[in-house]
C-alpha cells in the first residue's frame, strides 16, 4: 500500500469516517497516531499474547464498550467475537450486561476486573489482582489484561470524540 493509498482503521469504521469526511484528513494529518492506533488494536488481539485467549480479549473489549456505552466500538467487538467462532449465548449475555450468565468463573473474574478498571480504578488494587491469579491468569496474562484495558479506553475515547466532533459538524 502507497502513502497515498486510503486506509480504514477500526476508529474509521466506529465513528464512521468515509474518505472524503474532514475529520478523516484531519486524523492523517498524524499518520505516526493513526498507524501506531490501529497497530495496537492488531497487537492487542494478537494470537501470539499468551495466556488470555483471543475470543476473552475481545469479550473484555465487548464489555468495556458497553461500560463505557461506546455503541459503535462494542458492535464491532460483538462482531469479531461472532466471526472468531465464539459461543454466541455467551457473546449476547456480555453484550447485554449480563456478565453472570456465563458459569466460568475464569471469565467473571476478568469481566469484574475490567469493570472496576474501566469504572472505579481504585479498585484495581492486589484483591482484584489476587483474584486474576486465583483463576488461572498469569503474571503475564494480568499484565496483558491490564494493557488491553488501558488501549481499549484510549480507543473509545478517541472514537467517541469523533463521533461528537462529527455530530457537532465541527470537521476541521
Amino acid at each position: 500500500m502507497t502513502s497515498t493509498e486510503a486506509t480504514v482503521d477500526v476508529i474509521d469504521q466506529a465513528v464512521p469516517l468515509a474518505t472524503d469526511h474532514p475529520l478523516y484528513a484531519l486524523r492523517r494529518q498524524r499518520p505516526k497516531i493513526v498507524a501506531s492506533t490501529q497497530g495496537s488494536y492488531e497487537s492487542m488481539f494478537s494470537p501470539a499474547v499468551k495466556g488470555i485467549s483471543v475470543t476473552e480479549r475481545l469479550l473484555v473489549a465487548l464489555h468495556a464498550c458497553r461500560l463505557s456505552k461506546a455503541d459503535t466500538l462494542a458492535a464491532h467487538y460483538r462482531g469479531r467475537l461472532l466471526a472468531e467462532g465464539a459461543d454466541a449465548g455467551r457473546v449476547a449475555a456480555v453484550a447485554s450486561g449480563n456478565a453472570a450468565v456465563p458459569a466460568d468463573a475464569r471469565l467473571q473474574t476478568i469481566l469484574e476486573f475490567t469493570a472496576k478498571l474501566v469504572d472505579r480504578p481504585i479498585e484495581g488494587d492486589r484483591a482484584a489482582i489476587d483474584a486474576l491469579l486465583g483463576v488461572g491468569l498469569s503474571t503475564p496474562a494480568i499484565v496483558a489484561l491490564g494493557q488491553l484495558i488501558a488501549f481499549l479506553s484510549y480507543q473509545i475515547r478517541v472514537a467517541v470524540g469523533l463521533q461528537a466532533m462529527a455530530q457537532a459538524g465541527a470537521g476541521v
